[in-house]
């Protein structure tokens, strides 16, 4: 599986681990698993520690890349396609970090480790990161109660119901990706 963690989940793998749920930490320690952290969420860091609103023990030019490596995470990059899927995105989250995390992870298949309720409200498979077990309806942005839909996997992945078509897109992206810029 192809697991991108949301920002928050990364940190507390690092500096709380015990606030993670046992299926996140089983899946972030599962070798089969391609763990993938995004440039947003380095951004998100950087901004969040310069209005200190983050502690860390370094700062994060140095912190991000030195866990990166220690924790085998494969660095995403923040793509124009990334970037322009957030406008197509419901208003369920107005968190411009996390909906740029949502698109990423739509856009190249991969699974969402977050303990953010409002990524439930989407239309992407999600890894529930936090302790306890996901909410069965969240409020959204403009405060109205949604249920969340999908069904859970063995994996404990809430997978999101997707059409046909969109799956071949996504097979096809993936594809073209594997052989490199020239095949875009």
């Amino acid at each position: 599986m192809n697991l991108l963690l949301d920002t928050q989940v990364w940190l507390w793998g690092f500096l709380a681990p015990r606030r993670l749920s046992t299926r996140a930490r089983d899946a972030m320690e599962d070798p089969e698993n391609a763990l993938l952290f995004s440039a947003a969420s380095s951004w998100e860091i950087s901004v969040k520690y310069a209005l200190k609103k983050l502690k860390l023990p370094e700062p994060p030019a140095r912190y991000v890349p030195t866990r990166l490596e220690r924790g085998g995470f494969t660095p995403m990059s923040v793509e124009h396609a990334h970037a322009l899927r957030v406008s197509e995105l419901p208003r369920h989250h107005r968190d411009p970090f996390d909906r740029l995390l949502i698109a990423q992870a739509q856009l190249e298949g991969a699974t969402l480790a977050t303990a953010d309720p409002m990524f439930l409200l989407y239309d992407v498979d999600v890894l529930w990161g936090g302790a306890g077990e996901p909410p069965q309806a969240v409020h959204d942005a403009d405060g109205r109660r949604r249920k969340v839909a999908g069904s859970v996997d063995s994996n404990g992945v809430r997978q999101r119901t997707r059409s046909r078509s969109r799956t071949r897109r996504a097979a096809s992206r993936r594809s073209r990706a594997s052989r490199g810029p020239e095949a875009k």
